[in-house]
């Protein structure tokens, strides 16, 4: 979904290489497209991946806590190996802890051939490159049963605290950084430039579509994992199905101002043209967090000294009784699926 240069079709990538049989990558191919593309070098990898090797061997470091998230990513064909590692990235930020070393598994159709697999390894060291993640290991294979790439990851990091959400006490404040819905309008953008036509000029749609750069919140969460009690990266459902889970987990309400929720001019237009709510849209990109009011001020100051925006939109509440909110529906799915104008 994220709309990069290279584009897959059944019958071999857009002037790529032929077809090939199903099964594993052979070796040399293996060494040529995969094991050339580690991402960020980092000495305590002892093992890493080699062809015969059938697994690495890392020095944990000393006092750290172990950060573990794995997801796939079905389906998408552009831009599918920056996504992987992305999704994968802020499930670790959201728990405070820096990337450090990915496994990757890969399955492909055979006629997508080797020079896919060379494409979306050089997406994955590139993403990995710019968050310091070494790339540990893996899977490479081809097989039939899949017309679409089948991509997924493991991603371990190192923390030096934990942040629960049980921690988190009525009264803390409730931030949102950057604008919410990015993810959202970057796939809208790409996949139904035709809808967002009726509010938005091809530029302002061409700026939307690459905010599909901007998912990744790593950078703020180095910012607040120090000062945060809970941090969450808001996926479907958007702003409002990140509250309801935060809701949940720390059996709080929020007491939140949907005025000061922040929304960038082109989604607040989009949203009004095409009568969806903007705090469902699924919004990775933003980072929700719960922060402790002592530590406001800090939180507060190191933003300023960064480029990116931090908005206060509410603050945690005790529950009333056992009243529980409803859980926030998607509005991406019906937007893609809607008919054409």
């Amino acid at each position: 979904m994220n709309p990069a240069d290279s584009a897959w079709v059944i019958g071999g990538p857009k002037g790529g290489s032929a077809p090939i049989a199903s099964g594993k990558l052979a070796p040399e191919a293996l060494e040529r497209y995969v094991l050339t593309a580690t991402g960020a070098p980092r000495p305590e990898v002892l093992v890493g991946p080699a062809v015969g090797e059938d697994a690495s061997v890392i020095k944990w470091p000393e006092g750290k806590l172990m950060v573990f998230a794995s997801d796939p990513v079905v389906g998408a064909e552009r831009g599918a190996g920056r996504l992987l590692v992305r999704v994968n990235v802020n499930d670790i930020a959201s728990k405070g802890g820096e990337p450090a070393y990915i496994a990757v598994t890969i399955i492909l159709h055979p006629a997508m051939g080797e020079e896919a697999v060379a494409s979306i390894m050089r997406e994955i060291h590139e993403e990995c490159l710019s968050s310091g993640i070494a790339i540990v290991g893996g899977h490479t294979e081809f097989n039939c049963r899949y017309r679409h790439p089948v991509l997924s990851a493991a991603l371990i990091g190192a923390a030096d605290r934990v942040l629960r959400a049980g921690d988190a006490k009525a009264g803390d404040a409730i931030y949102v950084t950057k604008h919410v819905g990015i993810e959202g309008m970057a796939i809208l953008a790409s996949d139904r430039p035709d809808l967002l036509r009726r509010a938005l000029s091809d530029d302002e749609i061409a700026l939307a579509r690459g905010w599909m750069d901007q998912t990744s919140v790593l950078s703020e969460s180095r910012l607040l994992r120090d000062c945060a009690s809970f941090m969450h990266d808001p996926t479907e459902g958007g702003f409002l199905g990140g509250l309801y889970e935060i809701c949940r987990l720390t059996n709080l309400s929020a007491d939140i101002s949907r005025d000061a929720v922040p929304l960038h001019d082109l989604t607040r237009r989009a949203a009004k043209s095409l009568g969806f709510d903007p705090l469902r849209l699924v919004a990775s990109g933003s980072m929700m967090a719960v922060v402790p009011s002592e530590s406001v001020p800090s939180v507060e100051e190191a933003f300023r000294a960064s480029d990116i925006a931090i908005t206060m939109v509410g603050r945690m509440a005790e529950r009333d009784g056992e009243a529980e909110c409803e859980e926030p529906g998607e509005e991406l799915w019906s937007l893609l699926n809607r008919a054409a104008p």
